[in-house]
């Protein structure tokens, strides 16, 4: 309950970029929820990775407070996940369609129920100032980063393939 709190916290104010700005917490919850009722994941440490996986990215907290908060094994995970914000924002899309083949089990499961998530929202609302340029490729993206953690739980690959579909792109995309 302490962790929960602490993110809330760590959180609280934080806005998404909907035209209802829906408060930040929601996306990593969500996260957390598709991989434990779409997912069929009751992994403590993939749940709690879920919620904390934008922390280091988003916030001050470091990796370090994750390990000794949370212990080593979530912070590896959340480490897996998290992009490196000193690359720019096309290097960092570029290495997570390339490393996601690598990845573990668990961080994987993380990555496709982030996608998942956001293809979603995606769907339910355009975030302020995005085109509709902007979010095919988005999609297409995404696509490509999820080829790379198939054979990883087909509950949610089946639920991206759907969700890509719906807009016409492939899934699972070529990397070639």
């Amino acid at each position: 309950k302490q962790w929960y709190q602490r993110r809330v916290a760590i959180t609280a104010g934080e806005r998404r970029k909907d035209s209802a700005q829906t408060p930040y917490i929601n996306h990593p919850v969500g996260v957390m929820n598709i991989l434990s009722d779409e997912g069929d994941i009751s992994d403590f440490d993939v749940l709690i990775g879920a919620v904390l996986h934008d922390t280091v990215e988003d916030t001050d907290t470091t990796l370090d407070d994750i390990e000794s908060e949370f212990g080593e094994g979530i912070a590896g995970i959340v480490a897996e996940v998290t992009d490196d914000k000193s690359l720019s924002k096309a290097e960092r899309k570029h290495l997570q369609v390339v490393n996601a083949p690598h990845k573990s089990y668990q961080a994987k499961l993380i990555k496709l129920a982030d996608k998942l998530y956001n293809l979603r929202d995606l769907s339910r609302e355009k975030p302020v100032g995005w085109t509709d340029e902007r979010v095919l490729e988005y999609r297409v993206w995404a696509s490509k980063v999820c080829s790379g953690l198939i054979g990883t739980n087909d509950h949610l690959e089946n639920a991206i393939k759907e969700e890509l579909q719906a807009y016409n792109v492939d899934f699972p995309h070529s990397n070639k």
